[in-house]
């Protein structure tokens, strides 16, 4: 028995140190390295860049002045806009220069233009010299005159510039105010320029109207479309009317002055002694 014990000691010694000796059955993984990285970059690795190597250097920025010069010379090879030519004026400017022009008054020489008898106010055309066969017919300086004191003619008129201006006149200081409101807008001609005798009459003196120094007006038409005739409205404004030409012609006839004139006043300007002659 004394025997015995010993050598169980000596067995249970080996086993502990076999045991000591052995491998664990499930081993533990070892710890990652600190310098080891993950695989996965982190977002602040990608945002983050890169150093830049110790031996690259950065390229050099410009002087304060050299970059005045770099932009300077940009904008001077950049094309620089032609000068507008003196002739050539704005869109907005011309609507300015043009507005100041309306409101001048018509150039003399324009107004003129149309007009006889050296009064823009008598328009019509200036004709050659009327010669006739028949003595004493014929005008030396005669015109065709369409309108006066823009009141147009019923058909154009042909006798000299003195009567042409009487007519102008008389129209103006006569006719427009006897008619008070009523505004003449044209005048119906019954005649002017004919080389015949004094009222048709075989053998009778040359009538003023051969001489291109007469004018027969038969009515009148106004701006609301009525007309009134010397044959049916011999009323008391035509009478008016033709009592104010007398003096500014020198013959003024109507109806009951001699029986030849009941469908048209009769206005010419012979020279009379004395007075004029009015009927």
């Amino acid at each position: 028995m004394r025997a015995i014990g010993p050598l169980l000691l000596f067995c249970a010694s080996l086993a502990g140190m076999a045991m000591a000796e052995a491998p664990a059955t499930s081993p533990r993984p070892q710890q990652r390295p600190a310098a080891a990285v993950s695989a996965e970059p982190t977002p602040a690795a990608i945002l983050r860049p890169r150093h830049r190597p110790d031996g690259l250097a950065a390229a050099p920025q410009p002087a304060p002045e050299a970059a005045n010069t770099l932009q300077t010379a940009t904008f001077s090879a950049m094309p620089r806009p032609h000068a507008r030519p003196k002739g050539l004026v704005a869109a907005d400017e011309q609507v300015a220069d043009e507005e100041p022009q309306a409101s001048q008054k018509p150039d003399k020489k324009q107004s003129r233009k149309g007009s006889v008898c050296g009064d823009p106010d008598i328009r019509g055309q200036e004709i050659p010299a009327i010669t006739s066969k028949t003595k004493g017919c014929g005008i030396s300086e005669p015109v065709r005159v369409t309108a006066i004191n823009g009141v147009p003619f019923s058909q154009p008129a042909t006798f000299d510039c003195d009567t042409a201006r009487a007519l102008k006149r008389w129209m103006r200081e006569g006719m427009a105010p006897a008619f008070g409101n009523r505004e003449v807008v044209q005048l119906h001609i019954f005649g002017s320029y004919m080389c015949r005798s004094r009222n048709n009459v075989r053998g009778a003196k040359i009538s003023e109207h051969g001489r291109g120094k007469a004018v027969d007006i038969a009515g009148f038409v106004f701006s609301d479309g009525k007309e009134w005739t010397v044959e049916r409205d011999y009323n008391k404004q035509i009478r008016r009317a033709q009592k104010a030409a007398c003096g500014i012609f020198g013959t003024t006839l109507g109806p009951g002055s001699d029986g030849y004139h009941e469908d048209h006043l009769h206005f010419d300007t012979a020279e009379r002694r004395g007075s004029a002659y009015c009927r």
